[in-house]
């Protein structure tokens, strides 16, 4: 396990503070974040790159605060690849053991079998300059694993990629930990690149981890505004909420929303668009939030249209392009919409 304490570090333009996290053996564990964050600061604090200002860092136990980069057994991977252009493929892969002073036979049976691990076999003989960004980036990650690193540290592998290539790596990087059971931490801005890989997500800003969870947490729980905002939560309200019996009621602009969530004063909610239900009919069901608004617009982008519902504050609904035409659905007609209180998110 990787533990980081009270870590903090100051480099003027990008910093962290008070960063506390505990990274699980053979997790798939991804740090999303906007620019600035801090992300790659933290990775390479990690690492080793740099010493903290303040706390601590153990990777089983054991206190890696100040041990030397090299010691760590930890390799890191950036999205421009680093590769050495006068080395080939082979040597490329195998220039970390070589450092180490590894035999040479020992050399050839790994590099062979991490090259086979990510399909770059038939590439050993080539030099970078002839290859492509996607083959750079399998070699990057063939070079950092061969030396069976404790932990392999990624800052944006997948971003320089074209999409095809992108969507066919992110499936080599699920393929690879799956076999390899290595502890992955990995830096991404890309919302599919996280519900493809992780295991858990922390969420960053301005130097701070403001959430770790699940994907789903992450998505459909966020703790805040900033969270709910980065992920693009479509329904987000702030109201004023009390409990009664059992139930929490919100009132917003003047509607009430009940939730099984139970928080009471100033609040924020967010439903998802995909929960909620959406009729030209009154509702016959026992849903507590079932109301009344006007279609004020229509955003079809083609199997999927998004469908804002006015009913004194603005809801957005998703439903399938088949359901759309059957409803027969037009802006400005009135309609009905009705969600579980269970969907309903406080924090």
């Amino acid at each position: 396990m990787i533990e980081v304490r009270g870590l903090s570090k100051d480099l003027g333009e990008f910093f962290l503070r008070n960063i506390n996290l505990d990274i699980k053996n053979g997790e798939y564990f991804m740090i999303l974040g906007p620019t600035g964050a801090g992300k790659t600061i933290l990775l390479e604090t990690i690492a080793g790159i740099y010493r903290p200002n303040k706390g601590k860092m153990f990777m089983d136990g054991k206190d890696i605060t100040y041990v030397p980069p090299k010691d760590r057994n930890i390799s890191m991977v950036y999205q421009d690849y680093m590769l050495f252009p006068h080395l080939n493929v082979e040597q490329n892969i195998a220039f970390g053991l070589r450092l180490k002073k590894i035999r040479r036979e020992v050399i050839k049976d790994k590099v062979e079998k991490s090259s086979k691990l990510l399909n770059i076999y038939h590439l050993l003989h080539r030099y970078p300059s002839t290859l492509s960004g996607g083959e750079k980036q399998r070699i990057a990650i063939a070079r950092a694993m061969v030396i069976e690193p404790y932990a392999l540290l990624l800052d944006e592998p997948l971003s320089a990629l074209d999409t095809q290539t992108r969507d066919r790596l992110r499936q080599e990087l699920k393929r690879i930990h799956s076999i390899s059971k290595a502890t992955i931490v990995h830096v991404t801005h890309n919302f599919e690149e996280i519900f493809s890989l992780a295991d858990r997500v922390a969420v960053m800003n301005e130097g701070r981890i403001i959430q770790v969870g699940s994907p789903d947490d992450i998505f459909r729980k966020p703790n805040c505004e900033f969270v709910a905002n980065f992920v693009g939560v479509e329904n987000l309200f702030k109201g004023r909420s009390i409990i009664e019996d059992g139930v929490t009621r919100i009132n917003i602009n003047g509607v009430d929303i009940f939730s099984t969530n139970q928080k009471s004063g100033e609040v924020f909610i967010s439903i998802r668009p995909e929960e909620i239900f959406l009729s030209k009919e009154p509702f016959k069901s026992s849903a507590r939030n079932s109301l009344k608004g006007k279609v004020e617009k229509i955003l079809n982008s083609g199997a999927i249209a998004k469908i804002t519902v006015d009913v004194g504050i603005p809801f957005n609904i998703m439903i399938t392009k088949q359901s759309l035409e059957n409803m027969e659905l037009e802006e400005g007609i009135i309609a009905y919409i009705t969600f579980k209180a269970s969907a309903v998110h406080i924090f």
